[in-house]
């Protein structure tokens, strides 16, 4: 499976490599530091994974999310969020997002919804 991340902090995006890279069957494609950089590299790199933060530059998570699955290979999107409210987890949904999880979450909660996305669970 094929992996993008996309957040705006590099040290976020360092912790989730080094996360994701300790999966057997998961490769980072690529990674992106804004949103439209992020729907570039979705178009360049066709993954099957995307993971990106809800607030990024230029273009956030949720219209992301949405613009990716009008692509001609959209991948399956989980999407991170320091916000709680239901209001942002329903838009997230409503996107295309397979999966919202909250950034205090942990390896034990994010690898697990990994795997169920990639498997083509919610």
């Amino acid at each position: 499976m094929r992996v993008l991340l996309a957040d705006d902090h590099g040290i976020v995006r360092r912790g989730l490599r080094s996360l994701l890279e300790s999966e057997p069957g998961l490769t980072i494609a690529a990674e992106a530091a804004d949103g439209l950089e992020a729907l570039k590299l979705c178009e360049e790199h066709r993954p099957d994974l995307l993971i990106i933060d809800i607030g990024m530059p230029k273009l956030n998570g949720i219209d992301v999310a949405a613009r990716a699955q009008k692509l001609q290979h959209p991948p399956r999107t989980i999407i991170l969020s320091m916000h709680s409210d239901e209001s942002y987890i329903i838009r997230a949904l409503a996107a295309g997002a397979r999966a919202y999880l909250l950034k205090d979450a942990t390896d034990e909660d994010l690898l697990p919804a990994v795997r169920a996305v990639a498997s083509g669970k919610p």
